[in-house]
Parts: structure tokens; sequence; C-alpha cells
């Protein structure tokens, strides 16, 4: 008996369930042709090495890739972007980018004796193919777009730009300080939350006793003044604009112009002038001209000649010829700014010494007793050192020491313990061959072609010789560095003088090196 007959509901329903198939498959074929619809195609998903699970709807066996390429993927996306698009199923490389990449991928796993070849025949093909993949993997990002202009935009706006974009610019220095001079000094918050601050009594000053209390600060150490700025907005704002201060810093001997010297104030052994010396100092040109007598004063002073003025009546005309010409400079140079003046002006500095490095090559001689491949080369070095004093004395010292072992013995009181090459045991005895001598700013008269504000930073020093020669060193104020001012000096001529001869001679500078100051702060804030 066939078993279909046996049971005519099964064989029905399989008549049943085939044409339904045949129904579908014949409606597949028209669908192709219509436009898919628009959606949006998963990203694509490599498959894990440790993945065990074939099953497509489990994701724990998948891991996104890194995406460099940021299109937008469509219904046709067949490949996947990583960040080495070499993979194991890819040929061999042909360009020097495949090798480059290939070499990279095999140096990642370790293998770096393939990704050294694989570099190597990269480079033969390109020598720049490095920065080819780097442009490639790693490019730059796109400039920022310019923002664009507020209502509110700051009066430093700059329009730039194709589009005329707005670029706000930050303000500057003298504007940043401007603003601070509508601000109070603030007193510390209380140190717990809800009881009273502390006191503050310099927010409680008026202003013109604050100012007074400034300008001492700034006259014991202009450093310790300069610091009052990181105090506070305010205190920034009067140490910066606060003319009278920087006045009296120009103008006072403390650290300004009153202490330069610009005329011999003593004798190169440090001796005091002499009726002799006024009169030489007049024929040469040295005294202060007549013209800056002071009209109030006796008639007497004002017509004598420079040799028959007192030492006293000596320096105040000095003293008076400096202020003028402060004052003259402060409005034709410095336009009208003390504190630039300050800060620009050439002046020596009293509270550390200038040292002045030097090293050079010396070929030595060869031993006799020692087997050797050439001659030995020395390494030769040694120091100059100068401070200066207020009084216009100077202590000059050349020396193979080093500046740690010296500047704190570079004193008159070690200078004169160690006169006639005294006191060889000590430990300032390096001071044995120290010189003494004298220091002055040049003026007008040194050059009277030039202008004043051109030979302001010239500087004359004599010091003791050997036997009755004086030695004569012509230097020139300069600056190195962007922040610290004055703090070079260097080279214009070194010459030896014969008093008795009337005869000059000029050392050779083959390797002379400029000073620079170092601050020593056994000297004092304001130097001896």
């Amino acid at each position: 008996m066939n078993p279909q007959e046996s049971n005519p509901d099964l064989e029905s329903f399989r008549t049943q369930w085939k044409a339904e198939v045949q129904a579908k498959q014949s409606l597949a074929g028209p669908s192709t042709h219509q436009t898919p619809q628009t959606r949006t195609a998963p990203p694509p998903r490599t498959k894990l090495p440790s993945a065990q699970n074939d099953d497509d709807s489990d994701d724990d066996g998948y891991a996104q890739p890194q995406q460099f390429d940021h299109a937008e993927a469509g219904p046709s996306t067949s490949s996947v972007q990583t960040g080495h698009p070499e993979g194991p199923e890819r040929g061999d490389p042909v360009s020097a980018l495949e090798h480059y990449e290939k070499a990279v991928e095999r140096e990642t796993v370790g293998k770096l004796g393939d990704s050294l070849q694989l570099y190597r025949k990269a480079f033969r093909l390109d020598d720049g193919v490095d920065q080819k993949y780097r442009a490639k993997h790693f490019p730059k990002p796109p400039p920022k777009p310019a923002r664009a202009p507020s209502a509110n935009a700051a009066p430093g706006t700059v329009t730039t730009g194709a589009a005329s974009a707005a670029v706000v610019q930050p303000p500057s220095t003298k504007d940043l300080i401007a603003s601070f001079a509508v601000m109070s000094i603030a007193p510390a918050p209380p140190p717990v939350e809800g009881m009273p601050p502390p006191p503050c009594p310099l927010a409680e000053l008026p202003e013109e006793i604050l100012v007074l209390i400034l300008r001492d600060v700034a006259v014991l150490d202009v450093g310790d003044f300069m610091r009052l700025a990181q105090v506070c907005k305010r205190l920034a704002y009067l140490v910066a604009t606060e003319s009278t201060i920087w006045r009296r810093l120009c103008l006072g001997t403390e650290f300004g112009f009153g202490g330069m010297h610009y005329y011999w104030q003593q004798r190169v052994c440090w001796d005091p002038f002499t009726d002799a010396d006024l009169i030489r100092e007049a024929a040469e040109g040295e005294a202060p001209p007549l013209a800056l007598a002071d009209p109030a004063a006796s008639g007497s002073v004002a017509a004598s000649p420079p040799s028959a003025l007192t030492l006293a009546e000596r320096a105040d005309r000095q003293a008076r010829e400096s202020k003028a010409n402060t004052l003259a400079f402060y409005r034709s140079v410095y336009s009208a700014s003390w504190q630039r003046m300050f800060r620009m002006r050439p002046r020596i500095r009293f509270n550390g010494c200038y040292i002045s490095t030097v090293n050079y090559l010396r070929s030595g001689q060869a031993s006799h007793n020692q087997s050797t491949w050439g001659t030995p080369v020395h390494i030769v070095t040694y120091y100059r050192y100068l401070r200066f004093y207020r009084d216009g004395s100077v202590i000059s010292l050349l020396s193979t020491t080093e500046p740690a072992e010296v500047v704190h013995h570079l004193t008159r009181d070690a200078l004169a313990l160690h006169a006639g090459g005294a006191g060889s045991n000590l430990p300032s005895a390096v001071m044995r061959q120290a010189l003494r001598g004298r220091w002055r700013l040049a003026r007008e008269s040194d050059n009277p072609e030039a202008l004043p504000a051109d030979i302001e930073g010239d500087v004359t020093v004599e010091t003791e010789g050997v036997s009755k020669y004086i030695y004569r060193m012509d230097l020139e104020l300069g600056t190195a560095g962007k922040i610290t001012r004055n703090n070079k000096l260097g080279w214009k001529g070194f010459y030896s003088y014969n008093p008795l001869t009337d005869d000059w001679a000029e050392f050779t500078m083959r390797h002379s090196k400029p000073f620079f100051f170092s601050r020593v702060k056994s000297y004092g804030v304001q130097g001896a």
C-alpha cells in the first residue's frame, strides 16, 4: 500500500507547501531590479581569532576595527579601514609605501629581521617613503575655523582671513596693566569659612602713604620692589606706573645715575687728588665745564678756573652736570619714561662683579719617556675679575682660580692684607695678584663728533701695572639675554701706558672674552 495514499492530509500539506515555495521564487526575480531601500549599513565586523561561536547573532566574538577614513559607509562598502591596511591575505608588496607598511606590521609583531629587510627595500625604492606613510596614516588635523565676531568683542579685535573672520588678539602688557587701575588691595580670605577675615593694614592705607612705603623699599632693594608686583594687581599697577618712585631711583646714588662717575675721582693707586692733579686735569679737559656753574652761587666760584676749585666744589659741579644730562636724556632718548630709562640706560652695577672666562688650546711637547701618537694639547683656562665701587675705585684680578674661590675675597680688606705678597698661606692669598684702579663712564668730550647717547655705554678702567706702567681697559656696556640689562662688558681695547716716557702700547686681544655680571650676596644689596 502506498504510504502517501494512507495519509491524505500529509499529502495535501506537501502539495500546498510546494505551491507556496514556487510562488515566492517567481516573485523574487523582478524584485532584484527595484531600487534598494536607503538604509545605513552596519559597520563591518572582523572576527577575532579566539572566537568559538559561529552564530552571527552573537557579538561576543567580534571587535570593531579602528577607523582612519571618516568617509560615510554605504551599501557597497566591502573593505575595512584599519590602522595598517596590509593584511595577511594581501599579496606581496610592490610599491615603496606597501613595503614600509609591511615593515611596520612585522615590527609590531616582533619580527625585527623581516621588518629591517622591508624597510631597506622601501627606502631603496623611495627615500621619502616615511613622510608618505606619516601623511597617509597620521594626517595633520584641519585648521580650526575662526570664531565669529561677538557683539562684546574687545577693542583689540582684528579681522583677518578671506572670509573676514574676527580673531581676538590678547591685550598688550600696557593695556593689561592699565586695567588694574581701578582695583584695590584685597585682604586674604578667612582661614575657616564663616569666620571674619584677618586684618590687612596695607589695604586700609591711603595711596599717598603706600607710595612712600614702596619708594623706601625700592631705595633699599630694587629687586624686592619689583617682586611686589607679584603680590596683587593693585601693587603691580603701582610698581609699573608710579613715576615718582622710578624718578627717585634714576636720580639717586643707590642704584641710579647719581652714583655714576663721568670724571676720575681719585688716583689709580686710590690716593686722593692733589692740587697738581686738579691743574693737570684742567689742562687735559677733565674738569666739568664752567657753564654748569650755579648762577645763584657766589661769583668767586663761578669765575674761578677749574684748577682753583676745591674737591667739594668739583664734586658739586660734576653732580649738577650728571643730573642735567639725565634730565636731557629722559626727555629726548627715553620718551619721558623714568622706568624705561632705568632699565635701558647704561650703568655700572655694584652688587656683584664682572667675570671674563677665557679658554684656549695650546700645543704641548711630546714626552721622550712615553710613546705617544702625536703632540699633546693643553686646554688653558683663566679668569679676569672686575669689581666696581661707588667712589670710583675698582679692583682688577687675573687668575686661574675659579670664581667660587675668588669672588668672596675680592674686597679692599683682602687686597690690603696681601699687599706686597703677604699672607700666602691664607685662603684669600689669590688677592696677592689683584690690582687697584679707577673707573669712569664716557662723556661727550671723549668723542665730540658722536651723539651723547651713542657713547653712553663706554667705560674706561685704569689700573696699576708692572713697575711704573698703567693699564687701561676700554670697555663697552651691553646686554646678554632678554631680561637683565647692563650685565655685559665687551672689550674695545687694552693698552699699557708709561708715564715717564708718555708712551702707549696696545695688548693683543687674541684670547680676550667679554665680562659678564654675577650677583654676589656677600657684597650686600647696594654694594660697598
